[in-house]
């Protein structure tokens, strides 16, 4: 792009309107078009308005829209609101089918949220695009104000134009008698001010609070470093956020470790507030709810295994015992980044039930069949040629809408079987549905059923792991936001010019923000000399 050379003799980049050295407007065009200069980035040209060939120029003046960065943001909310309509995917029963769990649940409605992917948002694809499509959007709008800002503002010079003095919001001429000894007058009120004051062939220019003008961009990169920070969280090790449960005297694999850590549960210990045994001031609360009913602990007993790392392929592990710990709310157990959290419980799920061979017209017993509702064997063998096979197994039994047995969930809440036993007597074995409080023989009277014996359970615990080490970016790229926040509101980058042409005297000021309180500054740094006070040319015209 060909460079333009102002008659001041500065050479300016293509496409800038305002002369970056003396002010004066690029072309006379603009200058009757718009009465009041406008001092947006002073005038400098940006790449956006100067670019348009290549397809980079294209995509760079694309994203360095505010509107096309304002809907960006406007987007990603509403999908962010849309996303809280139903559970994300992470907080649904963790042993049923995402696709069946939102069409029981929520119908058409959350077979579409299903389908369209708003099940796992925060982790979908077009999410991160969008998010990743701000943080350009931010970058790209930045680089394309702030670089030529910084240059018009640092080239600035002290003598401007004529014209850029009278099309200043705020303008003032005098003729006074003597224009040195006033000027000077002026600037003295303008350091009192903490103005910083630069002359030239008896011109001022005054400024302050410049840096409040970085204000947005600082918040820019504090956005910036934010989005980052959030899509680090998909990297995988950076961020944990996941629910273990964890039954009594089982171990099992810390999630987010790699295999590297396992957590065993000796016991979950709940307690409640009894009238007999706690103090007064606790007597009128448990009154209010009921004796028993109001929780005092949840605590889960655990011990900490680590893998070690020269365990073979394929080989059982040999878990090295790290240390004993007492988790309870708001008491995690904390190793290297992680914390574990105790946040839920299920007491007295159902763990083991034991079932009867017996002939049903004598009542003679064949021995019993002991079932782990968690994993079941597919036969049990009694021997004498009797055993059982469990042809299905149901865990949380129901039946669907086309009259079929299903199962809600993996978890054993009701749990159901169909048994095939198989005897001496009847080699080709009778078929027997049986749930609780209910036996269906299809194919007729058997000659043996299963009998119910006994039912153990047993208390889960529900845990919550966690690690995040983007915490630490959010917090910074927060803070630097609400630096940048502080910095834009607080402070008003003001600028005072003087120009003297023999008696004459031009005065003006610009501020980006608080335009009363720049004209009082002036009228105050103006007070006992013969300068005229500072017109609001905006508010002249309007009227």
């Amino acid at each position: 792009m060909e460079e333009i050379k102002c008659e001041c003799g500065h050479v300016n980049p293509h496409g800038t309107v305002i002369c970056e050295s003396c002010g004066r407007s690029i072309g006379e065009e603009i200058e009757k078009s718009r009465p009041l200069i406008d001092m947006r980035y002073d005038g400098s040209a940006r790449r956006s308005q100067t670019h348009n060939k290549t397809v980079i120029d294209k995509i760079w003046n694309f994203f360095s829209s505010v509107k096309v960065g304002v809907s960006l943001i406007v987007i990603t909310l509403i999908a962010s609101a849309i996303g809280t309509i139903f559970p994300q995917e992470m907080y649904i029963p963790p042993n049923v089918r995402p696709e069946d769990f939102y069409q029981d649940e929520y119908g058409v409605l959350g077979q579409i949220y299903y389908a369209l992917g708003f099940h796992n948002l925060y982790g979908s694809w077009w999410y991160m695009i969008l998010v990743a499509s701000i943080g350009v959007s931010l970058v790209i709008c930045s680089l394309d104000r702030v670089i030529p800002l910084y240059r018009a503002l640092k080239k600035q010079g002290v003598t401007r134009h004529v014209s850029f003095m009278k099309r200043q919001r705020l303008y003032s001429l005098s003729s006074v008698g003597n224009a040195s000894e006033t000027v000077s007058m002026v600037r003295e009120k303008l350091e009192e001010k903490r103005y910083h004051v630069r002359t030239e062939n008896g011109n001022v220019l005054a400024e302050k609070n410049r840096f409040s003008r970085w204000g947005p961009y600082v918040n820019h990169i504090g956005l910036i470093i934010f989005l980052f920070g959030v899509m680090l969280r998909y990297v995988p090790g950076m961020y944990v956020d996941e629910v273990l449960w964890l039954r009594e005297g089982e171990t099992r694999e810390i999630p987010g470790t790699e295999g590297k850590y396992y957590l065993e549960n000796h016991q979950f210990i709940y307690e409640t507030y009894s009238k007999e045994k706690e103090k007064e001031v606790f007597q009128e609360a448990i009154s209010r709810v009921g004796d028993g009913m109001v929780a005092k602990n949840y605590q889960t007993n655990v011990t900490l295994y680590e893998k070690p790392e020269e365990t073979l392929p394929g080989a059982e592990a040999q878990l090295d015992k790290v240390k004993d710990e007492e988790i309870r709310v708001n008491e995690p157990l904390k190793f290297e980044s992680f914390a574990v959290y105790q946040v839920d419980y299920r007491l007295n799920e159902l763990n083991e039930m034991t079932f009867e061979l017996i002939e049903k017209e004598s009542g003679k017993s064949f021995g019993n069949v002991t079932i782990n509702l968690l994993d079941p064997e597919k036969e049990y063998d009694l021997g004498n040629g009797y055993k059982v096979e469990i042809a299905s197994y149901l865990p949380d039994f129901y039946f669907n809408s086309a009259g079929e047995p299903d199962t809600r969930t993996r978890v054993p809440n009701n749990p159901a079987f169909v048994f095939n036993m198989i005897t001496p007597e009847t080699p080709d074995g009778e078929t027997s549905f049986v749930a609780i409080q209910q036996t269906i023989e299809p194919n007729g009277d058997n000659q043996f059923k299963m009998k119910f014996v006994d039912v153990k359970t047993i208390n889960v615990t529900g845990l919550t792991v966690r690690k995040d080490l983007t915490l630490w970016i959010l917090g910074l790229g927060g803070a630097i936001f609400m630096i940048g926040l502080i910095q834009g509101s607080y402070w008003h980058h003001r600028r005072i010019w003087i120009r003297v042409d023999e008696n004459n005297v031009h005065l003006a000021g610009h501020t980006n923000k608080n335009w009363y309180g720049l004209k009082h500054e002036m009228e105050y740094v103006i007070q006992n000399t013969d300068l005229e006070k500072p017109v609001d040319q905006k508010q002249l015209s309007e009227t």
